[in-house]
Formats: C-alpha cells, structure tokens, sequence
C-alpha cells in the first residue's frame, strides 16, 4: 500500500498519506484513540528483549512541554512523509535508536515529542548534548561532596527513604544520610529503568559531543543495562537504594546498584551533519536523513501553533519558502516568529515590514 503521489521536485512525497497496515506510529501528531500501544506493540526481536524488573508504573506527560513543541494536542499538526513513517516504525519495532540527520531547524527534535504524544509513553527525557557531556553524565551523577557532609552531620537530605529492612547504618553516617540520596539518574539513565512501556528519550544533536561519546554509548545501546559503582559498593549495607530520576520528583528502586531495562526506549539521537560518527555506532542504529519541510508542512505547522484555519498566512508561508530557498536554509522557527509578530499585530508600511522581515529571517551562516 502507497501513498497519495504528488511530485514535490525533491522526490518526496506530498499530499495525504496512506496509512500502511504494519504501522505503529502514523505520523498524525494526536494520540491513539481507545488504543493502548501495549496492545499493539509487537514483541521485540529475541536480541533486543529485555528482562529488567521490577516493573515501575508509567510517567504522565509534560503536556505543557509538548504544547509548546508541537501546539495543543488536536489541532493539525504537520504530516510526516510516509518514508520517514516508515523508518519511526522500524526503528520502534526493532528496538533500536533513531538517528535523524539535518540541517539545523528543521524540526528533528520534535519528532520524538510527536511519538511520546501519539503512542501515550509520558514525558519525554531530553538529554542536550554538549562538548562536556560524558556517558556517565546522561546515566547519573553523584554527590559525593553532600554525602560527605551528611555524614559529618553538616547535611541531612531533607527527604531521605525509609533503609531497606535489615540493612545497616553506613558507618560515619547519619541515620536517614542513605547512598542513594545523593545519586540522580540522568536522562539515558532514567530510560533505562524497567518500564513496561518504552520511554522516549531525545539525545540531542549528538555531533556536539566529544569524539568518544558515540564509542562510549554502545555497550549501554546494546544491552539496556548499566551499573551504579556506588550502589554496588555499598549493596550489602544498602541492597535496595532509593535514587532520584531525571522526571520532577521521582524516586525509584535501584537493587544491588544494577538497572535493566525491560523495554527498550525510544531513542530519538539528532545530528545536524557536521561530523561522521563511527561505523560501529551508525550499525546500531536505524538513519533518517530528513529533508527541509515543504510549504504544506510549513502551514500546517503555523495552523498547530495558530490555529489559523482561515489560511491568512499563507502568503507569509510563501515568502519565507522562497526566502529559505534563497539564503540556503532557514529555521522553521523563524517562520513561527514572524507569524507572531502578524497576530501580534506588528504593523508598518510595507518597507519597514520587509526590514523587519530581513531581520528575522537572516540565513542561519550568519552572512548577511
């Protein structure tokens, strides 16, 4: 089963998409209606099952978060070509990460937000990628200096969990100063954890990254597993540790300081090409290049932040697809901001509105 064709010049596909039998995720930008995914969800292949346990209760959504991404859930949001579908599913069938590529603006980011709302999996995890980012910073941090305090008696947590039944106190440490008070898993790590669902997790634009990072991912990718050193130090003083996640104000268990996964996430990884990953890190992982969005996809993304059924503008759409094309790329939210500034009702003659116009809409090079 095919899409609707209409040629779009790139070789892309416009116009409806037919929804294909073997999809999971449509691409429609609004959640499964009286469906629930685990229902669904076919079983992993036998490499990529995962046995972890025990099984925590699902995360509700940052609806707020998403809103802001993508616009108030049922308005229209724009469709997705049925090849980039095609590729979502893959990648959340086989349980591999996503690696979407392109350039900056573009709206690769947002694709894992258009999952999370779609499939019901909850908030997702945003691990922003830096020059300083390391494995063990997207796994957890440690506090080791307020550990060291508590157990002075300088700091007690404010909140610490109940001691596992039968352990013992730490020496040096004040009653309630628990290990696990002072480790926070981070995003990668807190998608890890046992869900029965998948979580979402956006590793973003990865190329940012110091050259080892991608090397360093493919044990954790490989195996949904990883260790907290401190926790297993401490295991027989502490078997079961109570850690804080990267979601506001949550706590899990952690026991004998190992965490499995039980399904894999949904790892959206962003690059805007400006480096080559290694080829061991690229098998691992199911590529999307994407392409730049298309005049329908630009309206259509207006209409979800705007509501502008009435298509008062689609001029503005135009003369910024004209202008992208010109200045060799522009971001999609540069559009968004002059559309604002329109309902905003930011008038002039039409001289000043084009210099406005030519100030927000500078090419992304930062050449005049």
């Amino acid at each position: 089963m095919s899409g609707v064709h209409h040629p779009a010049g790139d070789g892309r596909t416009t116009g409806p998409v037919t929804s294909r039998s073997w999809w999971i995720y449509r691409g429609t930008g609004q959640p499964l209606a009286d469906i629930r995914l685990g229902d669904v969800l076919p079983k992993p292949p036998g490499w990529r099952s995962f046995d972890g346990g025990p099984v925590l209760p699902p995360v509700p959504a940052d609806s707020a978060e998403t809103d802001r991404r993508l616009g108030p859930a049922g308005r229209a949001t724009p469709r997705q070509d049925a090849h980039d579908i095609d590729l979502v599913n893959t990648a959340l069938l086989l349980r591999r990460p996503l690696l979407v590529t392109g350039r900056p603006g573009i709206g690769k980011s947002t694709l894992a937000y258009l999952v999370a709302r779609e499939l019901g999996l909850g908030r997702v995890l945003h691990w922003g990628i830096t020059s300083r980012s390391t494995l063990r910073s997207g796994l957890y941090e440690y506090d080791a200096i307020g550990r060291a305090q508590a157990s002075l008696g300088h700091l007690r947590p404010a909140a610490a969990p109940d001691p596992a039944p039968g352990a013992d106190p730490e020496p040096g440490a004040e009653p309630g100063a628990r290990i696990g008070d002072f480790i926070r898993l981070g995003p990668l790590g807190t998608a890890l954890l046992p869900y029965e669902l998948p979580r979402v997790l956006l590793i973003d634009e990865l190329d940012k990254s110091d050259i080892d990072l991608p090397n360093d991912l493919l044990h954790v990718l490989d195996n949904g597993t990883y260790t907290i050193p401190e926790l297993v130090r401490a295991r027989r003083r502490e078997p079961v540790s109570h850690v804080h996640t990267d979601d506001p104000d949550g706590t899990v268990p952690v026991v004998d300081g190992l965490v499995r996964c039980r399904a894999f996430p949904f790892i959206v990884i962003t690059s805007n090409g400006e480096r080559q990953f290694p080829p061991a890190f690229l098998r691992r992982c199911v590529r999307l290049d994407v392409s730049p969005p298309r005049e329908d996809q630009l309206a259509a993304m207006v209409t979800a932040h705007f509501q502008d059924h009435e298509g008062r503008h689609d001029r503005l759409v135009r003369e910024f697809v004209e202008r992208s094309r010109d200045h060799g790329g522009l971001a999609a939210d540069q559009l968004l901001n002059a559309v604002y500034l329109r309902t905003a009702g930011v008038r002039g003659d039409d001289k000043a509105w084009d210099e406005l116009l030519d100030a927000l809409w500078r090419r992304l090079s930062g050449a005049p």
